[in-house]
Order: C-alpha cells, then structure tokens, then sequence
C-alpha cells in the first residue's frame, strides 16, 4: 500500500543493510516460544541511519526484561517488504510480527491475532482513535499502528515575503498566492505530485478539503463521487491550466522529486510530513505549516479533515508464540520505545500517552501541530483487502484527471470501474 512515511529506500540492499539481522542467538523457528522472529521495514537510507541500531537495542532490553527470551530481526527495503513477507506467508514460514504498509488481506485469511488476544485492555485503548479505527476490520484490531504522519501545507516564508504573498485559508487562496508567486519567477508556485509514486496521497488530501475521500459512509469505494468530480475539476482549471504547479506535468511529478525541489527553494508551497520539515530546517530555510485550504469557509462547526498515514504491527498466529507475541508488543509500544523510534525518524507515535510525551511536540509548535492534525485525520481505507490493488490504480491513473486534454468525470468513472473489476474478484 503505502505512500511510505519516510519514502522508498530502493538503495537499502546496495548499502548492505537487506536481509537478516540476527540480534540474538538461539532457535529462529516460529512459534518455538522462545525466540520471535520480526521482520520489518528498513526506515533509514543509509547504514548510518538505518533501523538496525534501534532493533538491536530493543531486542536486547527485551531479551533482559525476559529472560530466555530472543528476537531475531530481518529488515527489507520498503520496496521489498509487502512482497517479501506475502513470500514467507504462502509458503508457510510466516514470521511472528511484521512491521510493513498494509494487514488488512492478512487479517481476511485468518492468519493474524487480534489485538485483544495480545495486549492489556489498557495498552488496546491507548492507540489514537483514526488509527485505530484504520487498523480495525469491523470493530476488531488486527492492523497495530506503529507509526504515523499526518500531512500540512508547507509554504516557504522567504518566498512568500518577496512577493508579498499571504499564507492561504481557502482554495481560491491558495490560487492567489499561486498566482503572485508565479509573478515573481517562482518555479513551482504549487507543487502537484500526481505522479505513480505516491499521487493517491496528494489525491486524498485534496479531496479531503472538499468533503470527498476515498470511501462513502457504507464503507464502499466513492472514487468518482460529485466531491472528487469538482476537486479535480477545480485542479486542472485553476492551478494546472494557468501554469501554477510548474514545468513538470502533475502526472509525471513524483513527491520525492517534489521535495527535491523544495529543499532547492524551488516550490512555494507543497503538503508534507514532518520529515520534510526537519530536513528543511536542517538547511536554514524558514518555512510555514498551515492546515490545508478548504474549499471554502467553512460554516459554523463545520471542519475537514486532514491526511493520516501510518505503519503497522501484525502478529501471526503459530502454535505456541502467542504469549511471546504479546510481550513483545507490550514492550515495543511503551512509550520509550516508541518515541525513541519515531523520534529518529521524525515521525508521530501512534499511541495517546506517547504523543503526550512526545519531545518533538513539546519542543516545535509544527510538532505539535501535526499531532493535532493525525487526532483528526482520515487515513486511507487499508482495512479493506483489496486497498493495495485499488491503491496501485489510483497511483498509476488519477494524475491523467488534471491533464489538458482531459475530462476529470471521465478519468475518475474510469478508475472507479477498475476498482469495481478489482472488488468483485473472489
């Protein structure tokens, strides 16, 4: 599935860093009671950053608080992982706990405990409740949000004060900053990664602020719904076709190269995560954070909310692991343990007592304001099996809605029929 949080590491495996991580000795077969075998995503891009430092360490205090207990880690490139642990699964050699972007069609087969059979009542209730809810098929948690982003619009402060520019509340806004910075010689007023790597994300995030989404109240897909219709109207009529998302075609723009382009003070503004910020910072540049613009005032009460996207924990069902799983677990999600990895990698913990605790929130106003943001946010609908094939299409097609040619209607009916060829497949 995922619009990974931290981004692909394809350079994982020519660094050195893809395969097993042994972390401590013993028996490696599943469901020996004795020793866990983990396999998870690689969130560095560099041995210097990889997650291998972080597992070693957890896996050697747990190994401490448990005696005669072991875990033994393998780490795989995002790119790797979903296909990687699918591998291990269909050919009966699950591990016990996986760390990666999608649970749901693993949960559907019956192979994944639920939460309620690992962990204390305390320690189920203490996940932020859209995670939550995005973890859940029915009123079940299989999917253990691990950790989390929520999105905001960047803007760059210094390019924005050169052209007198005002930070937007609404679209029309925006499209007037757009517009002003366009004048001035920016080079990417707006950028719109519509591109295959992660456009279902910058999809969602729009059709959020107009009261669409992916999914309709029934818990079905509502791909071209009148919302999205006008969203993506809106889009290519207003920002597209005046030239306000730059030279490259939102369709062929990928976030990465987004970012790219920003860190070179190259974008206006954007929507990103935390990271983004962080590395911005790290450069000197002075950017500000902004819930994104609504398509219009909203009324009274009314609010919108943001994009969430997070990882997950599952543990796989194998005689006589289940009480090593849960201790694990217990042990992974108190709130230093989990802090200490999302911290790493500038991420949001995923958990209310580690969000209140939580040192990039307490230190950055902008911290602060993406926890507020995920406490809100709607996150793709990953509880449904079939979101990693309906991701991929809308990945591969949505940024064609926003092309000059095109027709936004049409585009969209077409995607939502693959999606219904995808649903109605036993």
């Amino acid at each position: 599935m995922r619009p990974r949080i931290i981004g692909a590491t394809a350079s994982v495996a020519a660094l050195g860093l893809l395969g097993s991580l042994v972390t401590a000795c013993g028996s490696s077969s599943s469901g020996s009671g004795t020793t866990l075998r983990l396999v998870a995503a690689e969130y560095g891009n560099s041995p210097a950053s990889s997650s291998k430092a972080y597992w070693d360490k957890l896996a050697d205090a747990f190994t401490a608080a448990h005696p005669g207990k072991e875990v033994e880690v393998t780490l795989y490139p995002w790119a790797d992982v979903d296909r990687e642990v699918t591998r291990m699964v269909e050919e009966g050699n699950a591990p016990d706990v996986a760390l990666m972007g999608a649970y749901s069609d693993f949960a559907a087969q019956g192979r994944l405990y639920a939460a309620s059979e690992l962990l204390s009542v305390r320690a189920e209730a203490n996940f932020l409740p859209p995670l939550a809810k995005a973890g859940s098929v029915g009123n079940t948690l299989y999917g253990l949000p691990f950790v989390a982003s929520s999105r905001l619009l960047f803007y760059n402060k210094e390019l924005f004060d050169n052209a007198a520019a005002e930070p937007p509340k609404t679209w029309s806004g925006l499209k007037n900053a757009a517009e002003t910075l366009k004048q001035e010689g920016v080079l990417y007023p707006y950028a719109l990664p519509l591109g295959p790597e992660e456009a279902h994300a910058e999809a969602l995030i729009w059709e959020l602020s107009n009261g669409g989404g992916y999914a309709d109240g029934s818990g079905g897909y509502s791909i071209a719904s009148e919302q999205n219709t006008q969203t993506f109207r809106w889009l290519k009529e207003n920002l597209v076709a005046p030239g306000l998302t730059g030279p490259v075609p939102p369709a062929e723009l990928n976030r990465q190269d987004a970012f790219a382009a920003f860190l070179r003070g190259e974008v206006g503004m954007l929507n990103g995560y935390p990271s983004l910020l962080h590395e911005a910072r790290a450069k000197g540049m002075k950017v500000g954070t902004l819930s994104m613009p609504v398509a219009n005032t909203p009324r009274d009460g009314q609010t919108f909310p943001s994009a969430g996207v997070a990882d997950w924990m599952m543990a796989f069902k194998h005689d006589d692991n289940r009480e090593l799983v849960g201790s694990f677990l217990e042990f992974v999600y108190q709130d230093k343990n989990l802090n200490d990895f999302a911290g790493r990698y500038h991420l949001l913990p995923s958990t209310v007592s580690a969000t209140q605790t939580s040192k990039d929130a307490a230190a950055d106003p902008s911290g602060a304001q993406f926890l507020n943001a995920l406490r809100g946010a709607e996150l793709y609908p990953v509880n449904e099996p079939s979101w990693l094939q309906v991701s991929n299409t809308i990945k591969r097609n949505i940024g064609k809605a926003v092309a000059p040619s095109a027709d936004p209607k049409a585009v969209l009916e077409d995607i939502a029929q693959q999606v219904g060829d995808i649903t109605e497949q036993p």
